[in-house]
C-alpha cells in the first residue's frame, strides 16, 4: 500500500479575542502533527475535547488551510491554499459530520440534498443525477421512495445514512468521519458502523475516523493516533495500542474506557490537574503537569514521536526505560 495522505509538522493557528482595546491572542489548535494514511486503511484520531481532532479534520477536508507544515493528499500539496488544487481534491475527500440533525438542509428533499454535490462538481444532466441519487440510497440501505421526503421525516440513524450517501456520491477516495456515531443511540451506532465497514470494502475507501470513544475505535481502526493539546503523542497499530499502550496519557484514556468483560477492565488511572490552556501551553512536554512520571527533562524539553516496537511515542519516560515496552 502507498500513502494517500501525508502530513509533516502540520499546524493550525488562530487569532482570537481581538477587540478595539485588546490584542488578539494566539491559539495553536494543532501543532507539529506528522502522520500518513495508507490507501484502504482506517486511521482513528482520538483524544479529549479540545485536543485538535476536529481542526485536523477540517484541514484534511480543505475547509481550512494549514498555517504551517506540509500536507499532501492523493499526490497533491494543499498547504499553499491553491484554489485549483482544492477544486481538484473536492471529489477526492469528503466528510461526514457528527450531528445528522444539523448536517442536512431541512428545506430540501433528500433527492435535492444528494444531487447538490453533482450539480456543483459535475455536468451530469438532471436524469443522470436522479439515477445516481437513487443508487446511493440503495447503497446505504434506504428505499427509493425516501428520495422525495424531507429530513425531519427520518430517524437519526437514517439521517446519518443520507449524510453518508451524500458524501460518497462523488465517488471519493477518502472519507473523513468526524464522530459519525456519537449522536446516535448505541443500537443504531452498530448499524451505521457496519454500513461504513461494508462501504469501505466494496468501494475501496480510506477512512480517517475522528472519535473520543475508544471502545468504538477498537473495532473500526487499523491504526490509532492519540492527540493531546494539539500534538500527536502516540501512533500505533490498533492491537499494539490496546494491548501495550506506552504513553501515560494513552494508558489513562484506556483505563477510563468501559469494558463489559471483567478480564478487559484495567485499573483506573486518575489524572490530577486540569487540561492546560491552549493559549499558554506548558514548556517541555505538554502532558507534564498531569503526568505521574514527569521529571525535570519533561518540564524543559519537548519529546518527539520516536519508533518503539510497532508504535511511535513522544515520551521521555519510554525513551529512558521508565515505562516497560513489554
Amino acid at each position: 500500500m502507498s500513502a494517500i495522505i501525508t502530513a509533516r509538522d502540520v499546524g493550525q493557528d488562530y487569532e482570537v479575542g481581538r477587540g478595539p482595546f485588546r490584542k488578539a491572542m494566539a491559539l495553536q489548535a494543532v501543532r507539529e502533527a506528522s502522520f500518513t494514511v495508507e490507501e484502504g486503511e482506517t486511521l482513528a484520531i482520538v483524544g479529549e475535547s479540545g485536543c485538535g481532532k476536529s481542526t485536523l479534520a477540517r484541514m484534511l477536508t480543505l475547509i481550512e488551510t494549514p498555517t504551517r507544515g506540509d500536507l499532501v493528499i492523493d499526490g497533491l500539496p494543499v498547504t499553499q491554499g491553491d484554489p485549483s488544487t482544492a477544486k481538484r481534491l473536492r471529489s477526492t475527500v469528503q466528510i461526514v459530520f457528527q450531528n445528522p440533525y444539523g448536517a442536512l438542509n431541512p428545506r430540501q428533499k433528500v433527492g435535492a440534498i444528494l444531487e447538490e454535490p453533482l450539480k456543483i462538481n459535475t455536468k451530469l444532466p438532471a436524469a443522470e443525477r436522479r439515477r445516481k441519487a437513487l443508487a446511493m440510497l440503495a447503497q446505504v440501505g434506504l428505499r427509493p421512495e425516501h428520495i422525495d421526503r424531507y429530513p425531519h421525516m427520518f430517524s437519526g440513524g437514517q439521517r446519518q445514512r443520507i449524510a453518508i450517501a451524500r458524501a460518497i456520491i462523488l465517488e471519493p477516495k477518502i472519507l473523513i468521519l468526524d464522530e459519525p456515531v456519537s449522536a446516535l443511540d448505541v443500537s443504531i451506532q452498530a448499524q451505521v458502523l457496519n454500513l461504513l465497514q461494508d462501504l469501505q470494502e466494496r468501494l475501496g475507501l480510506t477512512y480517517v475516523f475522528i472519535s473520543h470513544d475508544l471502545s468504538v475505535v477498537r473495532h473500526v481502526a487499523n491504526r490509532v493516533m492519540v492527540m493531546y493539546l494539539g500534538r500527536p503523542v502516540e501512533l500505533a497499530p490498533v492491537s499494539a495500542l490496546y494491548e501495550t499502550p506506552l504513553h501515560p496519557y494513552t494508558q489513562a484514556l484506556l483505563s477510563a474506557t468501559p469494558a463489559t468483560r471483567p478480564a478487559d477492565r484495567a485499573t483506573r488511572i486518575r489524572l490530577t490537574g486540569e487540561l492546560p490552556s491552549p493559549f499558554a501551553p506548558p514548556p517541555g512536554c505538554s502532558f507534564n503537569p498531569r503526568c505521574p512520571l514527569a521529571n525535570e527533562r519533561c518540564r524543559t524539553e519537548r519529546p518527539v514521536l520516536k519508533p518503539h516496537g510497532a508504535s511511535q511515542v513522544a515520551c521521555f519516560a519510554v525513551d529512558e526505560g521508565r515505562i516497560s515496552l513489554n
